[in-house]
């Protein structure tokens, strides 16, 4: 009898776990908030998106293509995840803004969390004002829409993902006025450069490098290193940003500022995984707060699997190996399987690469270039110094008192600066309802056990 196994995620991960373990002859269902497959690195629209901005696309194509032998689920928000006693995933099938939604509950003898993960932004004074979006949205818009946040913009933060963004903006007609990045050149300099040799199986990363930096000499993009975006001016709009230089920890050094005008900032300083899924699974986190995993992309709960940028920042190609693993392992095969070796041996290349994206990892001193009346909590306009006010009180003492992280997003966009500033662990990752859902559409469910059912 074929193995059921449910997927949550339709990114490089997910896709790369269906495909595995449909060859494995396991029964797949696949559960995507997205409209379409392909999560952010393939986001996509069809007769918008400019093929110059994807990469691996054909192997795309082959992951969509096997997907016809599963059971797929678009636009599904899952809302709940039951492990003890049996594995059941309940979510609503359609748009978010629905009011007609339809509700789906699915037994699974295996689970596959590729949830992925969200970029980060630090607050800086004025990232309230319209004009301003995350990196990610910076992308998708080019991606999905062929449009960009604003004529002129700055991209600003740490890390290699800044250098896509700024190549989509620029594809889809927008102009980057400068790439602002946190981590100065000696750091990169020593955090990539250290034993190259671990790299040489990643020639298509030095490849897009190759073509990303081209890109910027052609349009004679500015790429400032060790430097930050620490204010963001505009009356009603976005209308110009102070850039200034920063120390190895981040603080801004006086003296060293310097205004740019522009009518759209993109940032992005990293990204944070997706773990609530996972959390409310019961599965493992480590530490450094990814999903804990084994070789076989086993979690510590039984049947349970995590693949991609939910167990750690890794990059397409990474997601791509450890999903193929999950996926076939969850379907009953086995590591030692010879039709793993490929993939094994791809995994371990591309987390060598994935350790050298700790250069750019946040330091402590980004806080000192905020404002008491710098807003961090933009749901709920919460200031730096409301959260300080109450920076002593516990966890639950300090949402209640604040509402830090109570709004819509529920803490996913400010969670981990409020953690920052209080310097303490607020769990914002802990979620009895996983995505948003009406009253109503709870009170209608019935019925939960029917596996693979569309409960109206």
């Amino acid at each position: 009898m074929s193995r059921r196994v449910v997927i949550l995620g339709a990114g490089p991960a997910g896709l790369a776990a269906a495909q595995a373990a449909l060859a494995r002859g396991a029964e797949v269902t696949v559960l995507d908030e997205g409209e379409r497959a392909g999560g952010q690195f393939w986001r996509h629209h069809d007769g918008l998106t400019d093929p110059r901005m994807q990469h691996q696309w054909s192997r795309f194509e082959r992951l969509r293509g096997a997907l016809q032998r599963a059971r797929v689920h678009e636009q599904a928000s899952v809302w709940h995840v039951e492990a003890d006693g049996g594995l059941r995933v309940h979510a609503h099938i359609g748009p978010a803004d629905s009011t007609d939604r339809a509700a789906l509950t699915v037994d699974a003898d295996a689970l596959v969390i590729a949830t992925g993960a969200h970029d980060r932004a630090l607050p800086v004074p004025g990232w309230t004002l319209p004009g301003v979006v995350t990196a990610g949205a910076a992308q998708a818009l080019a991606k999905r829409d062929g449009v960009t946040p604003g004529r002129r913009t700055v991209v600003a933060g740490a890390g290699p993902f800044l250098l896509p963004v700024a190549a989509s903006i620029g594809l889809a007609g927008g102009t980057v006025a400068e790439v602002v990045e946190a981590v100065g050149r000696a750091a990169i300099m020593r955090g990539w450069g250290r034993a190259p040799w671990q790299l040489a199986g990643s020639a298509g990363k030095a490849g897009e490098l190759a073509e990303y930096v081209g890109d910027l000499l052609r349009h004679r993009t500015p790429y400032r290193f060790g430097s930050a975006v620490t204010r963001i001016h505009g009356d009603r709009a976005v209308e110009a940003v102070t850039v200034q230089r920063i120390d190895a920890d981040w603080r801004p050094i006086p003296g060293t500022e310097r205004t740019i005008e522009c009518d759209s900032v993109a940032l992005g300083h990293g990204f944070t995984p997706r773990l609530e899924a996972a959390i409310q699974a019961g599965c493992a986190i480590s530490p450094e707060r990814f999903v804990a995993v084994d070789d076989r992309q086993a979690t510590n709960v039984p049947g349970v699997f995590a693949a991609g940028e939910v167990t750690g920042i890794a990059g397409a190609d990474a997601a791509l190996a450890e999903g193929a693993v999950a996926g076939f392992v969850a379907a009953g095969g086995a590591l030692g399987d010879p039709r793993l070796r490929r993939i094994l041996d791809a995994r371990r290349r591309m987390h060598a690469f994935a350790e050298r994206l700790a250069t750019h990892a946040i330091r402590p001193g980004w806080t000192a270039w905020l404002d008491d009346d710098t807003i961090v909590c933009r749901c709920e306009s919460v200031t730096r110094a409301r959260i300080a006010e109450y920076a002593d009180a516990s966890s639950r003492g300090m949402r209640l008192a604040t509402r830090a992280g109570l709004g819509a997003c529920q803490g996913r966009t400010c969670g981990r600066s409020v953690e920052a500033l209080v310097a303490a662990s607020v769990d914002y990752d802990h979620r009895p309802v996983l995505s948003s859902i009406r009253i109503g559409e709870l009170a209608g469910l019935h019925d939960h056990r029917t596996p693979h059912q569309e409960q109206e």
